[in-house]
């Protein structure tokens, strides 16, 4: 067979190859898993019923930011562990920046409280709930998540899995968010991170069985 002929013949039938196809897969997983999120929200818990005044509040958009920058850099790992061979680079750095912003806040706010109000600022008054709640919202978005990865290529499995367990809790406690009284940095800092860090623990104990491939 002549060179030129091995060209057309490997030519022949070339499709397109679809562009984007790992942020598109997360993009359609974490819509299905938020929406799966907040009927789940709706239906076992219900919206605050004084949402409308605590969104004028600087800490309910401190709380949001906290939860959307923990989602946001959890996302970039889960992406970038759905390649093979990709790095993570900066990504670590950017995990643990929100929980450190929130730290320091929680740090300045107990320091500023009298001995008597800091186990409030502490424990709040669902702290005995909150983690579990905020799990329990991450089961649609870990369902979702866990499906985008399997469907790609993700080598590091315990990690990966962690990863998606990360954003699964991320996007849980973000939903949550829309439900929960609880303000102080403190309560945040503790109770949030540990529900968030629920999920995340699953995913990695996971990940090596439900994302083989």
């Amino acid at each position: 067979m002549k060179t030129d002929e091995l060209v057309v013949l490997l030519a022949t039938g070339v499709e397109p190859v679809e562009r984007h196809p790992v942020g598109r897969r997360h993009a359609v997983a974490m819509g299905l898993g938020l929406i799966g999120a907040g009927a789940l929200m709706l239906i076992l818990l219900g919206l605050r019923p004084d949402l409308g005044d605590a969104v004028r509040l600087p800490m309910f958009w401190v709380k949001l930011a906290f939860v959307a920058g923990l989602a946001w850099a959890s996302l970039l790992a889960a992406m970038r562990l759905s390649r093979p061979g990709m790095a993570l680079a900066w990504v670590p750095a950017a995990l643990v920046a929100p929980a450190l912003a929130i730290w320091v806040l929680a740090a300045f706010v107990l320091a500023q409280a009298a001995p008597v109000e800091r186990p409030g600022l502490i424990f709040g008054a669902t702290w005995t709930s909150c983690p579990g709640l905020i799990a329990l919202l991450a089961v649609p978005v870990f369902v979702a998540v866990f499906w985008a990865m399997r469907g790609l290529a993700p080598t590091q499995l315990p990690l990966s899995g962690a990863a998606a367990g990360l954003l699964a809790g991320s996007l849980g406690a973000l939903v949550y968010c829309l439900h929960c009284p609880e303000l102080a940095a403190p309560f945040l800092g503790t109770w949030y991170l540990l529900g968030i860090l629920i999920p995340a623990l699953v995913g990695g104990l996971l990940g090596p069985r439900l994302l083989r491939w």
